[in-house]
């Protein structure tokens, strides 16, 4: 299942310097598998060490943040569209 990803420009450096990429996964979860696969690195910027994804990080599909939907068991259909946002501050 072909979903369409977003990345950043911090984490690009990771990606070829392409900003989008084509991944695989049924779940958030899967494709930041397949995401490591093909972008060796990218997966410690994205998740801490226990697994779970970096509080400074949002993601989102289709223009949802997953933090209201399943988290990383988000499920993908073919052709969504993630987006990696990094978080900002301010004050």
């Amino acid at each position: 299942m072909a979903v369409k990803v977003l990345i950043p420009t911090p984490l690009q450096k990771f990606t070829n310097d392409q900003a989008e990429i084509q991944c695989d996964g049924a779940t958030i979860a899967e494709l930041i598998e397949s995401l490591e696969a093909t972008c060796p690195g990218i997966k410690a910027r994205l998740c801490d060490d226990s697994g779970k994804l970096r509080r400074f990080l949002n993601f989102y599909v289709d223009s949802e943040d997953i933090r209201f939907l399943d988290n990383m068991e988000t499920k993908l259909e073919d052709g969504a569209e993630v987006s990696i946002v990094p978080a900002v501050a301010g004050g």
